[in-house]
């Protein structure tokens, strides 16, 4: 249940923080959040990463879809030189993913390191 309510928290507060702070709010939020859910370290990158791969991936996929993903089909073409859009929805959600799991992570292991004045 921890990891659900760790991805959960680090979903909902990064995309009420979108809407007023720039992308990379998404590393503090994670890091907050899994300093306040405790969880071993894979745990951690792994909740942090799904919450804001899918997050993302969803969020491109219906902004795109406003526009019937022409703007997508332009770029896929010169990013990846193929016609394949949804290749640019994982792009970010890879990008977004991997930086809020890191920042999970970093929590995690935060959490385990030794007090000052104990023996490791």
């Amino acid at each position: 249940m921890k990891f659900i309510y760790n991805g959960l928290l680090t979903a909902i507060a990064s995309m009420i923080a979108a809407m007023f702070l720039p992308w990379w709010c998404i590393a503090p939020i994670a890091f907050i959040s899994s300093m306040l859910i405790v969880q071993t370290p894979f745990k951690a990158f792994l909740s942090g990463f799904l919450a804001i791969f899918l997050l993302w991936v969803i969020q491109s996929y219906l902004l795109s879809s406003g526009n019937h993903h022409i703007l997508a089909h332009k770029l896929s073409i010169l990013i990846v030189k193929m016609d394949r859009p949804l290749v640019l929805f994982f792009a970010t959600g890879l990008v977004g993913g991997l930086v809020s799991g890191f920042a999970s992570l970093t929590a995690a292991y935060l959490r385990k390191a030794p007090k000052k004045g104990e023996s490791a």
